[in-house]
């Protein structure tokens, strides 16, 4: 039920954090996997992953180039034959008070965080409609359902991101291709070493988790796995957290 054997599986921003971990664990699960990103020379993660037996390939696609981003899917599909899963894990970051945001930032992180993963999400449905199959895992936030601060542009993609997700899985459900998305919590990786390291925003961080500690990469195979596998064939437009109760509280 939750094997990917002979399953093609793409995925965003899997150099390292999240996406290294969940990539791992599609390939441990049996999917080969095709690796988009925006260095196409850094090989740490396809070597990692042929070194547990499973194919894998690199396909150049940095976030900010449009033209990459429309032909990332045709392109593995061109590869690879097809493809069954999309997991759209890339994302910026960009902090300032609202009132001093420069428009650059906020068209930066529109346009990596949510612009892109529309633009994938869309081209693959193009092939996972007519096969009428397929898993598409989007990235959410904590910061789809709360405001945070001084992250205008982040919360408004993820907000976006999170109706994004119950949009397509509205209209793509009956053509079983299943679209669902992944809310982080608070989870120890570079986009967070601002707050790890501000040391009284962090003790409040901690104290608000029920779990009693940040969140870890590792923390993500299993859910990726269920949400790419059969497991979860009738599970549709779900934001799932894995935040350690954060949301709960």
């Amino acid at each position: 039920m939750f094997g990917l054997d002979g399953k093609v599986a793409a995925i965003t921003g899997a150099t390292r954090g999240i996406g290294k971990s969940m990539a791992i664990a599609l390939a441990k699960a049996g999917a080969t996997v095709a690796l988009l990103q925006r260095n196409p020379n850094d090989e740490t993660v396809k070597k990692e992953i042929e070194s547990i037996g499973q194919k894998c390939i690199i396909i150049p696609c940095d976030m900010e180039n449009l033209n990459q981003v429309r032909d990332a899917i045709p392109t593995i599909v061109h590869s690879l034959g097809k493809i069954d899963i999309l997991v759209n894990n890339a994302g910026i970051q960009r902090r300032s008070p609202s009132v001093s945001f420069s428009e650059q930032d906020w068209d930066d992180v529109i346009q990596v965080n949510l612009k892109s993963v529309w633009i994938l999400c869309q081209e693959a449905g193009k092939y996972m409609v007519p096969q009428r199959k397929g898993k598409i895992i989007n990235m959410a936030s904590l910061l789809s359902f709360q405001g945070g601060f001084t992250v205008p542009a982040y919360a408004a993609a993820k907000g976006g991101v999170a109706q994004l997700t119950k949009a397509l899985s509205n209209e793509w459900a009956k053509e079983n291709v299943n679209v669902n998305a992944i809310v982080p919590g608070y989870i120890a990786t570079d986009m967070n070493e601002a707050l790890i390291h501000d040391e009284t925003r962090s003790r409040q961080i901690l104290e608000r988790i029920p779990a009693g500690r940040w969140g870890k990469p590792e923390d993500f195979m299993g859910t990726v796995i269920f949400l790419a596998s059969e497991a979860s064939n009738y599970i549709h437009g779900h934001l799932l957290a894995v935040d350690g109760g954060w949301l709960g509280r």
